[in-house]
């Protein structure tokens, strides 16, 4: 158990006449009654000490006072720390002041310290600044720490303009903490967010994503994003999200309000845990619609919303540098959110199709979270859900009747016909119109003579 490791760090640091703590979110959620993800050691030790009392370690930031200790020989690989699962490390960290932060988001140096309190005020906020002594079962609480936790709120260790003038990410930090915990955030922290929302910039983009990411499958996805508006920071992040504020839709379809109501209310709707890529299809299904907003005689219409907005789903998703295979998912999920429509009325062999996408589960959901987001008619999704798990496998996916190697041995000339024939073949075999391969070869002989 990770836990007992982390406290037998602390026991053989103490027994090595250094002091050592658990420190940061791990006594929150100790407090809190959870189960931390993952366990945080702080000592007077340095990274050369803590080296040779710990001899197979990664320095992975050393010049920071940083070491990982794995919590066992299984826990390695040949190719070093990146491969190794989170939670099975113990990050050990030497006390330190940091001076300067240049670039908004790291220390220029760092200064090694002996005093405890030295290091928990240079961290980010009072919940995240509590040290726990396992060994007494003892809290050391320098910051006002756990009076916030009984106050359920957020506010820096120290001044807020401070705190995010060295690292800008704190901002995005602070939402998700409020959001996850369902905190209030200090108003004098809150101002001073606002204040420095546009320096959000100076953050790179893949922490941002992460952050973003976090806040969107933790469980309170609404929550965070309001926030976000409300701070400011959302319109610097995720401009597209924030015009879709004030953009109003037929009540007939939606009478819940805006795009912007509308996509929030589906965020509520997110099962627990969700897979990132379901969580961001979510918050961008509908990002095309305030660019096609028009009001047409009979009513509200988004001509083409889907297809701009899988170019803009696109242009976000590169921005923030997703992976080419998690583009994909959430592309593809806003590219077929309003197919589901239409699913009644598919012909079989385009149903089949359809339900055999990629994580098609996460189609489903989405769909469902929609219309429990909107009109509330679910016919479409449990007519869908039911074809979904009612068809075998391989009746959705059957193996070819015929090949292009049938067709060239059949006397075919290879080309663009090939598709064609092909497809025609895959849709009868799909609809149960053609059941074997000599029916297939009946089929091309009389469909496509040579």
């Amino acid at each position: 158990m990770l836990k007992n490791f982390a406290i037998s760090i602390v026991r053989t640091l103490r027994e090595q006449s250094h002091q050592a703590f658990l420190v940061g979110g791990c006594v929150r959620d100790l407090l809190l009654g959870h189960e931390p993800a993952d366990y945080d050691v702080t000592t007077d030790a340095t990274p050369n000490e803590v080296m040779r009392i710990f001899p197979q370690t990664y320095a992975v930031g050393a010049q920071f006072g940083v070491v990982l200790v794995p919590c066992d020989d299984g826990a390695r690989s040949a190719s070093g720390v990146s491969d190794m699962p989170k939670g099975s490390v113990v990050e050990v960290a030497t006390f330190r002041s940091d001076v300067g932060y240049s670039d908004g988001r790291h220390p220029d140096e760092v200064r090694f310290s002996k005093d405890p309190r030295e290091d928990v005020e240079r961290r980010d906020f009072t919940i995240n600044g509590l040290l726990l002594d396992p060994i007494k079962d003892e809290v050391l609480d320098y910051v006002g720490g756990r009076q916030d936790l009984e106050r359920r709120l957020i506010r820096t260790i120290g001044e807020p303009a401070r705190r995010f003038a060295e690292d800008k990410l704190r901002m995005l930090r602070a939402i998700r903490f409020a959001a996850r915990f369902e905190y209030e955030i200090d108003p004098e922290t809150f101002a001073a967010i606002q204040k420095f929302a546009p320096n959000i910039h100076q953050v790179s983009r893949e922490r941002v994503r992460d952050e973003l990411t976090k806040m969107l499958v933790e469980g309170h996805a609404r929550r965070a994003f309001l926030l976000l508006d409300e701070s400011g920071l959302l319109k610097e992040v995720l401009p597209e999200i924030s015009a879709m504020k004030g953009v109003e839709q037929p009540p007939q379809f939606h009478p819940e309000g805006d795009v912007f109501v509308h996509t929030l209310l589906l965020l509520d709707h997110l099962p627990p845990a969700p897979p990132a890529t379901l969580a961001w299809g979510a918050l961008l299904h509908d990002v095309g619609k305030p660019a096609t907003f028009r009001v047409a005689p009979d009513r509200i219409r988004f001509d083409g919303h889907v297809e701009v907005g899988v170019k803009m789903a696109e242009e976000i998703l590169h921005r923030l540098r997703f992976s080419n295979d998690d583009s994909e998912q959430i592309i593809a999920l806003v590219k077929n959110h309003m197919r589901f429509a239409d699913a009644t009325r598919m012909k079989e062999s385009t149903l089949k199709k359809f339900i055999r996408m990629p994580r098609f589960e996460e189609h489903l959901d989405l769909h469902r979270m929609d219309c429990q987001s909107s009109h509330g008619d679910l016919t479409s999704y449990n007519f869908t859900r039911e074809k979904l798990h009612s068809m075998p496998a391989e009746v959705v996916n059957p193996a070819p009747l015929i090949t292009g190697d049938d067709l060239i041995a059949a006397g075919y000339e290879p080309g663009p016909r090939f598709k064609e024939i092909l497809t025609a073949i895959e849709d009868a075999q799909l609809e149960g119109t053609l059941q074997s391969k000599e029916e297939a070869r009946t089929y091309v002989e009389r469909n496509f003579p040579k």
